[in-house]
């Protein structure tokens, strides 16, 4: 089937508008959305295809006309981004990482991140601005920070550092994670 023939719909998405919810301030400068809350400020570039209104309901984003079919996506794709940055603001965002083998441990030091992980030397983890690190117990590292991409891009680089083993289980891995072992050869 031809792009001339594909009948697109609007993205799901982009048709809901962007609540911004009370103690939340959204700016439009331009291209770029600013959104300022509890939790610090955060900006967005808005692809250039995608047009942004500011209603009473909230920001709603619409594929600019004569383009419709190559940009229906990213409204979509802009909406959820600019959804994240509100809620970030808002509430923040937050993941859970569980050390899980004998001696592995975490302790948190104002913006680093201490590891014993099973290796002959300690792992050392600096954390990026706008994120903290806690670790409530010596087996437990929570992530928090407003930025969602920047909360999984710190949990996913902790968990590279030694990530699940498949026959034990050993290893760094998501709170909510399960882990499929594999059996161990038999003789």
């Amino acid at each position: 089937m031809s792009d001339r023939n594909r009948k697109y719909k609007q993205s799901r998405i982009a048709k809901n508008a962007v609540p911004v919810p009370s103690g939340t301030e959204v700016k439009i400068d331009g291209r770029t959305v600013i959104a300022k809350g509890k939790n610090g400020e955060l900006r967005l570039d808005v692809h250039p295809g995608v047009d942004l209104n500011q209603t009473e309901e909230g920001l709603t984003f619409t594929p600019q006309k004569g383009n419709e079919l190559k940009f229906k996506p990213m409204a979509g794709t802009m909406r959820a981004l600019v959804n994240n940055m509100v809620i970030g603001v808002t509430e923040g965002f937050e993941k859970k990482l569980q050390l899980v083998g004998v001696g592995y441990r975490a302790q948190a030091q104002g913006a680093k991140l201490n590891l014993n992980l099973g290796f002959s030397h300690p792992v050392e983890f600096n954390c990026p601005t706008g994120i903290t690190i806690e670790t409530p117990s010596q087996t437990e590292v929570i992530i928090k920070g407003a930025d969602k991409q920047l909360v999984g891009a710190c949990a996913a680089k902790i968990r590279a550092f030694r990530p699940p083993e498949p026959y034990k289980g050993k290893g760094v891995r998501y709170a909510n994670e399960q882990i499929s072992l594999k059996e161990a050869k038999k003789k």
